[in-house]
C-alpha cells in the first residue's frame, strides 16, 4: 500500500479509485467479459487445420509361378501433408444470436463496473468520514477525562476541609474511572477506523481535513432522485442488459433445431518412397464439399436447453423490477438519513450551546453550595453528549449525502470531478472486438 497522507477526501476518494483491490479486480472482470464477443464472432469464420503423417509400411507377398512359388516383399515409407478449410455459411442464427448476448453481456458487466466503483468510492468515503468522527470522539473523550480529573482534584480539597462528603469524592472518582474506559474504547475504534480507511484506499490516515457533504451534485427533491435512479442506476440498467441477453440466448438455444449448412476443402499431398529412398508413388487431392446436416432428434436435450433458457429469461426479467424496488427503497431511505442529519446537526449546535451555560452556571452554584458533586458530573456528562452527538451528526450529514447521490447511481468520479484519470472499459473493447489472432492482451501480460 501506499506510504502517502490523505489530507482531503477528494485526495482518498482519488486513491480509492486507483489502488482499490475489489474495484481493480472488477475492471479486470470487465476485460474478460469483453472477449465473449470476438468468441462469438469466431461463429463467421473459416477454421482452418493442416496435417501431416509419416510412416513406415513392409509388404510380403506370395505368388504362383506355374512351376511353384515365389515369396517378394519390399518397404516403402508413406507420407502425406494436407490442409483442410471449413466455413460455416449458415447455423439457423446461432452465431448472430451468440454476437447480441455477448454484446448485452459486456454492456451488463459494465453496469457493474460502474456499480461496483460506486460503492468503493462510498466505501472510502465513509471510512474517511469515521477516521475524522472517532478522531474528534477521542478528543473529547480526553477532554472530559481531564474534565473529571478537575473535578475530582477540586472534590477532595473541598472534603479535606469537610465542605462535602466522602460520596461526593466517590461519584468523581467512578466519573473518571468510567472516562477513562470509554477513552480507552474510543481509542480502540479510531484504531479500527484507520485499518478500514488503509484498506480501502491505500493510504494511512493523518491529519484529514474536514469533509465536506456534496448537496450541489444531488437532486433537489426526493421525487426527482427517485426518477434519476429509476433510470440511471446501474444495477437496473445491468439487470435490462441481461433481459437482452436473456433473449439471445434463446435463440441460441432454438439455432440446435435448424439445419446446418457448412462449406468444406481439402488439398492434400501423398508420398510413397521404396526402402532404397526412390519414389514409387506421388498423389494430389483436392475435394470440395458442401454439407447439409439436419437435425432430427438428439435425445431431448436440445428441447430442455430451450426451456431452461426461457426461465432464466423470466428470472431476468424479474430481476429487473427486483432491482427497481430496491433502488427506490435505498433512495427514500437514504434521503429520509439526510434530512434527519441535517436536523441533528441543528439539534446539536443548539443542545452544545445550552449544556455550555449550564455546565457553568452548576460549577458556580456547586461552589457556593447551592450544587451536589453529582450535579456537576451530571451536567459535565450532558455537555460531552452534545459535543458526541454534533460530531456523529456531521459525519452522518456527509456520508448521507454521497450515499444519496450513490443511490441514485450517480457516484463516480466524473461527476465528482476527481483529478484521475478515468478508466474507460470501451478502450479494451475496441482493442480486441476484432482480433483475430494473439494472445497477448492489449495490456501487455
Amino acid at each position: 500500500m501506499s506510504a502517502a497522507h490523505a489530507q482531503t477526501l477528494d485526495q482518498a476518494l482519488v486513491s480509492a479509485y486507483n489502488a482499490n483491490p475489489s474495484l481493480n479486480s472488477q475492471r479486470a472482470a470487465t476485460r474478460a467479459t469483453d472477449e465473449y464477443v470476438p468468441i462469438a464472432l469466431s461463429g463467421y469464420r473459416p477454421q482452418i487445420f493442416g496435417s501431416a503423417s509419416i510412416g513406415t509400411q513392409w509388404v510380403e507377398g506370395r505368388y504362383d509361378t506355374g512351376s511353384g512359388s515365389a515369396i517378394s516383399h519390399y518397404k516403402t515409407d508413406p507420407s502425406s501433408v494436407g490442409i483442410t478449410i471449413s466455413q460455416t455459411i449458415y447455423d439457423g442464427l446461432k452465431t448472430a444470436s451468440s454476437v447480441r448476448a455477448a454484446e448485452s453481456q459486456v454492456k451488463g458487466q459494465r453496469e457493474l463496473l460502474r456499480n461496483t466503483e460506486q460503492s468503493v468510492l462510498l466505501d472510502a468515503a465513509t471510512a474517511y468520514m469515521n477516521v475524522l468522527q472517532n478522531s474528534a470522539l477521542v478528543d473529547l473523550r480526553k477532554q472530559n477525562l481531564a474534565a473529571f480529573q478537575e473535578e475530582l482534584r477540586s472534590a477532595r480539597q473541598r472534603f479535606s476541609v469537610g465542605e462535602i462528603t466522602n460520596t461526593d469524592v466517590a461519584q468523581a472518582e467512578a466519573s473518571v474511572a468510567n472516562a477513562q474506559s470509554t477513552l480507552a474504547q474510543a481509542t480502540a475504534d479510531l484504531n479500527t477506523a484507520n485499518a478500514v480507511f488503509q484498506r480501502v484506499t491505500g493510504l494511512k490516515a493523518n491529519k484529514l481535513s474536514p469533509g465536506r457533504p456534496i448537496d450541489p451534485l444531488l437532486p433537489k427533491t426526493v421525487d426527482a432522485a427517485v426518477a434519476l435512479g429509476l433510470s440511471r442506476h446501474p444495477a437496473i440498467l445491468a439487470a435490462q442488459h441481461a433481459v437482452d441477453q436473456g433473449q439471445a440466448n434463446v435463440k441460441v438455444s432454438e439455432a440446435a433445431l435448424s439445419p446446418t449448412l457448412t462449406l468444406n476443402g481439402e488439398a492434400a499431398s501423398q508420398y510413397n518412397y521404396y526402402d532404397d529412398g526412390d519414389p514409387i508413388a506421388r498423389g494430389t487431392s483436392a475435394t470440395a464439399t458442401l454439407n447439409l446436416s439436419v437435425p432430427i432428434y438428439q435425445g431431448g436435450s436440445e428441447f430442455a436447453n430451450i426451456r431452461e433458457s426461457k426461465e432464466l429469461l423470466s428470472q431476468s426479467r424479474i430481476e429487473v423490477d427486483v432491482n427497481r424496488v430496491q433502488v427506490r427503497a435505498n433512495v427514500v431511505q437514504y434521503w429520509g438519513a439526510l434530512q434527519a442529519a441535517k436536523d441533528a446537526i441543528e439539534s446539536a449546535q443548539a443542545s452544545v450551546a445550552a449544556n455550555e451555560i449550564a455546565l457553568r452556571g452548576v460549577r458556580e452554584e456547586w461552589r457556593v453550595g447551592q450544587r451536589t458533586t453529582l450535579d456537576v458530573l451530571n451536567a459535565q456528562t450532558s455537555l460531552f453528549d452534545a459535543r458526541s452527538s454534533l460530531v456523529t451528526a456531521q459525519r452522518d450529514r456527509v456520508v448521507a449525502s454521497y450515499a444519496v447521490l450513490s443511490a441514485v447511481g450517480e457516484l463516480n468520479a466524473a461527476k465528482l470531478t476527481l483529478k484521475v484519470a478515468t478508466y474507460n472499459p470501451k478502450t479494451h473493447y475496441d482493442q480486441v472486438r476484432d482480433a483475430w489472432i494473439g494472445v497477448r492482451p492489449p495490456g501487455g501480460q
